[in-house]
């Protein structure tokens, strides 16, 4: 099976299973993206039956994610005996130490129990001694009661990104931010992005964009491929496909263009007035 966005011939970026696009609410879509994303990086790591409509389930034991912690670390540790092992950042730890113990976990364990709960905890702490902000943490009932997923998958996200400095294999959208990074750093266009369906990443944009109801539509400029400037202050974007869904690169992080275009579109946001209706 290949990995997410595998790199094909002629230096062309392969997003895989993509599908017709779907209606979803705008802030579901954003999160939904994001696991879908996790669930398949997971299955390709751990060789999972994990989907993103699992994904929790699959993780509330914390078993899978205080694996994943020891295998960070086991990346880590083999890059110190080669001597390459600088300082890391990423997108949100701008100094890291890769811890050098192992996190101790149970296996054979039932979700919600308590043995489940020190798997999570554990990793929580890993995470902490890892350098990961609290603005990117989570706590155990964010995970086994669903109180707050989205702050699971963030941490989860910024984690594959500290091992894809490591050389692990890394979901999609970190994949997609090295090759914005590396276009920013050297100017050089990106590899041609393919997809399944019958409408290109541009047509896909200009049909969201096209949803804005003003008498003067909400500017959305194409300046190069996968290459935007948007809305009245013509901020620079980046935008990529991620299977079925359009993603932008926002900050350090992303959201799905359409859940963006609700936050800053007058039309769409309820606001009257000329500028960005804000977060």
């Amino acid at each position: 099976m290949e990995s997410p966005g595998t790199t094909g011939p002629s230096n062309t970026l392969l997003v895989l299973q993509l599908k017709s696009l779907v209606a979803y609410k705008s802030n579901d879509e954003y999160l939904y993206a994001m696991k879908e994303d996790l669930a398949e990086w997971f299955m390709c790591l751990y060789q999972l039956d994990i989907t993103v409509d699992n994904f929790f389930e699959i993780l509330e034991t914390g078993v899978i994610l205080c694996e994943h912690a020891n295998k960070v670390k086991g990346y880590a540790d083999e890059q110190r005996q080669l001597g390459r092992l600088a300082v890391i950042q990423s997108n949100f730890v701008r100094r890291l130490e890769i811890p050098l113990y192992e996190v101790p976990y149970r296996k054979e364990v039932k979700p919600q129990t308590f043995h489940a709960r020190d798997n999570i905890s554990n990793f929580i702490t890993w995470t902490k001694d890892l350098g990961i902000p609290d603005v990117l943490s989570f706590e155990t009932d964010d995970l086994v009661l669903r109180k707050n997923e989205k702050s699971v998958v963030l941490c989860l996200l910024e984690i594959a990104r500290i091992g894809a400095k490591l050389g692990m294999l890394a979901p999609t959208l970190v994949q997609m931010e090295e090759e914005i990074d590396a276009e920013i750093e050297s100017g050089e266009p990106p590899p041609q992005i393919i997809t399944c369906d019958i409408k290109s990443l541009d047509e896909m944009v200009k049909w969201l964009a096209g949803r804005c109801t003003c008498p003067v539509q909400f500017p959305i400029v194409k300046v190069g491929e996968g290459k935007y400037k948007i809305g009245d202050s013509q901020t620079l974007v980046f935008v990529r496909i991620l299977r079925n869904h359009v993603m932008i690169r926002v900050g350090g992080g992303w959201d799905t263009l359409e859940h963006y275009l609700d936050k800053h579109d007058p039309c769409r946001c309820g606001f009257s007035g000329e500028n960005f209706c804000g977060l």
